[in-house]
């Protein structure tokens, strides 16, 4: 199956169950000071479930990735779903702060099973530029989730409990069993993939980090995402902390940065009919560069917020074209493997970022300080591309 040929309803069906993880990940977030309350602890130690999932989401991913070259898309992709919605209905019964980590840790290993085997799907279906464009359909979908997720939260608490918020994330869980299976797993969405050898799970992990060409993409997606992940950490603090903005511009402000994601995911998606994914990938890359160095320049030099809202807007946005291309390029190599390769890109995704995230806590608590943090990651993916450059890498593309 083609992209061109690729049904709108397949690739939302796509989008809406790789969002789950994300969107699990933000949904809760206004309901900390409710949730520590409630188990009388503090709003520091229900943080603590938020670095819990993003390892346990890693985690899942890498033992998920294996599985689903080994036993079947659907086996792996259901039995995360299962997990998910079993688990966060034990979250919305949490009566002690140990209940909710173990609670999310599980939810989080559900979710990596069924993170991982979307981009897995996609290389079973399509390769080289259409790869692209399908991550950059479902990427469009996809970056509306950590916007809306908060939103979400909020109307739930409004109409009832924490715990309900948990539950409508069960609920959400199990409404993708139905669709996943008339849309992807049987009728015209069901595709036949590549035949995969059988091995252990080691012998699977041995066999994609032995692709050494393949290696400098799961380098350029962590420090890329890790950029990412520096920001959201530290946004609320940048633009209320910092800038002295009210919460509701704060939000205007964290969406403006949505809004350029989106912006590049639509040019992304215009320019994979005139390039290849690797040259697009580096134009994006250098967009985030220039945005880097002018984020440090309006740190230092003291900009004007909306100057500095620019940058930002340059830095994170390009994301939207960066994610997408990465996906495409790594998954080129691992025809038969896309599940473990998956894995290892996820894993490495989310992992790095989450433990760079925890270590920027000993940072001093100034603006110069986050947006070098940021400048620090973003160093490693800019190496990438100016590797990627003088190796001509371009030989990775599909014609």
């Amino acid at each position: 199956m083609t992209q061109s040929k690729t049904p709108f309803i397949v690739v939302l069906s796509l989008a809406m169950t790789m969002m789950l993880g994300p969107f699990s990940m933000d949904t809760y977030l206004p309901a900390f000071p409710v949730i520590g309350e409630s188990l009388g602890i503090s709003q520091q130690a229900v943080s603590l479930s938020v670095s819990v999932y993003v390892l346990a989401l890693a985690l899942g991913q890498l033992i998920g990735g294996a599985l689903s070259d080994r036993f079947g898309r659907q086996r792996v992709l259901m039995s995360g779903l299962a997990i998910f919605a079993l688990s966060s209905i034990v979250i919305g019964m949490a009566d002690s702060l140990n209940t909710l980590l173990g609670g999310r840790a599980v939810q989080a290993l559900g979710a990596g099973f069924t993170l991982v085997s979307v981009p897995a799907l996609v290389r079973d279906r399509v390769a080289g530029r259409d790869a692209a464009k399908l991550f950059s359909m479902m990427g469009f979908i996809m970056v509306l989730a950590p916007g809306i997720a908060p939103s979400v939260g909020s109307a739930i608490l409004a109409l009832g409990s924490w715990h309900d918020i948990f539950f409508v994330l069960a609920v959400y869980a199990v409404l993708l069993v139905p669709l996943l299976v008339r849309v992807i797993f049987t009728g015209t969405g069901k595709v036949s993939r590549a035949k995969s050898p059988k091995m252990s799970l080691l012998a699977r992990y041995k066999l994609v980090l032995s692709t050494k060409p393949a290696l400098p993409f799961i380098v350029w997606q962590a420090a890329s995402f890790s950029t990412l992940m520096m920001f959201i950490t530290y946004a609320s603090f940048i633009y209320q902390g910092h800038f002295g903005q009210s919460p509701s511009s704060f939000s205007m402000l964290f969406a403006a940065n949505i809004v350029a994601m989106l912006i590049f995911n639509i040019l992304n998606r215009v320019l994979l009919s005139r390039l290849p994914s690797l040259r697009i990938l580096q134009l994006a890359t250098g967009c985030q560069a220039v945005g880097i160095l002018l984020l440090v320049m309006a740190a230092f030099m003291d900009w004007s917020l909306y100057a500095f809202l620019a940058a930002m807007m340059l830095t994170i946005g390009s994301i939207g074209a960066i994610s997408p291309n990465i996906q495409a390029c790594f998954l080129e190599f691992f025809p038969t493997s896309g599940g473990t390769a998956a894995a290892l890109l996820g894993a490495a995704q989310f992992g790095v970022a989450g433990l760079l995230s925890a270590l920027s806590a000993m940072l001093p608590h100034t603006l110069e300080a986050v947006i070098l943090a940021m400048a620090a990651c973003g160093s490693v993916a800019y190496l990438m591309l100016a590797r990627s450059i003088i190796k001509g890498r371009a030989a990775v593309e599909a014609p």
